[in-house]
């Protein structure tokens, strides 16, 4: 088995999911961690047993004892942080989105082919086996040629404290000023959507109109160091490839619905409908001229699939495909900026 050296670069709340899964794996140690902050790095160390330390990638790079990075900074630091680890030939993990513009993320993706490691952004829904389960099912032509969908991503954190006060926190608050780098909601968990619904139906967007809509959330749009401006709620239509049109919608106000994701896709051999909700996936599907004319829908078993951390240990090790990678990351973002575009232009249709 292949040892990995590996260094997290970044330890907010994110980096303890990446740590823990990672310290999991046979043959894997975490060996260094990367932070601004001296006082918050000691402490993640000391939390999971990673002997060194760095504050800033040059540091990190100078010593060198590492194989592979997972890479939690904020969504504005990916760009500037997985370059020089690319120039290195360090194997790289970056969370979503990939960067916060196109242009950004395809020079990421095209460095990253240039050096020859592997490369992966956490569309953390890839995990989910009732997902993969049903690109297998599009895939081996179960519904027929796909002709109309429905996607939804639904979250209710500024409605209710599941996870936290989202006004008193800024592992929250970070995420609805666009001055501490955060796309709002359409860069949040709107990447996770499209990704959802155009993998599954395994064709890429043409089109796209998008609305947007930021709510007052605070006496003056602000809190504190944080000017409340990023989106709050999106709504999406999309034509994909084979012109097959779908609705796409993302937001952070669906009371009630904690983290729940939802595909219909319809074809026109049958249909299927992907349920993500509260930490458990579920698969119906309606095929069949019996089941069809009579409007029946039945469970679908989903066999377990590997972590995104398992995936990228086994790309490195040559056990297993490097997906999703950068060049997936950097097509998402090329739809999530048309689509913040068309919000620009009150939804006007646009080419992707």
């Amino acid at each position: 088995m292949q040892p990995v050296r590996l260094l997290i670069l970044g330890t907010g709340g994110m980096a303890k999911n990446h740590a823990e899964h990672f310290a999991a794996i046979p043959g894997v140690t975490l060996v260094a961690g990367i932070d601004t902050r001296p006082e918050q790095l000691a402490a993640f160390r000391a939390a999971h047993d990673i002997p060194h330390g760095f504050a800033s990638v040059d540091e990190a790079l100078a010593w060198g004892e590492f194989d592979a990075v997972t890479n939690v900074t904020p969504d504005a630091a990916h760009y500037a942080t997985t370059l020089p680890l690319l120039a290195a030939g360090k194997h790289v993990l970056c969370e979503k989105p990939l960067a916060t513009n196109a242009a950004h993320a395809q020079e990421m993706a095209a460095a990253a082919a240039r050096a020859g490691v592997v490369n992966m952004v956490n569309l953390t829904y890839r995990n989910v086996p009732a997902l993969q389960q049903a690109a297998r099912m599009v895939r081996e032509g179960a519904i027929g040629d796909i002709r109309h969908f429905e996607a939804s991503y639904l979250q209710s954190w500024l409605t209710q404290p599941a996870w936290g006060h989202w006004d008193r926190e800024p592992q929250w608050l970070w995420r609805l000023s666009t001055r501490h780098g955060s796309k709002g909601v359409l860069g949040d968990v709107g990447i996770h959507i499209l990704d959802f619904a155009t993998f599954i139906a395994g064709m890429e967007a043409t089109q796209v109109s998008c609305l947007l809509q930021t709510f007052d959330k605070a006496p003056g749009g602000r809190i504190g160091d944080y000017v409340l401006d990023a989106n709050d709620s999106a709504t999406m239509q999309v034509r994909l490839a084979n012109g097959a049109l779908g609705t796409v919608a993302a937001t952070r106000f669906a009371t009630g619905h904690l983290n729940d994701l939802r595909l219909r896709l319809y074809g026109l051999k049958g249909g299927i409908e992907v349920r993500f909700e509260k930490g458990i996936s579920a698969l119906r599907a309606c095929l069949g001229e019996e089941d069809i004319r009579e409007g029946r829908w039945h469970d679908v078993d989903c066999p377990p699939v590997p972590t995104v951390y398992q995936r990228f240990i086994a790309a490195i090790r040559g056990e297993g495909p490097a997906e999703p990678d950068f060049a997936r990351g950097a097509a998402l973002q090329v739809l999530l900026d048309k689509a913040e575009a068309s919000a620009g232009q009150d939804g006007k249709l646009l080419a992707v």
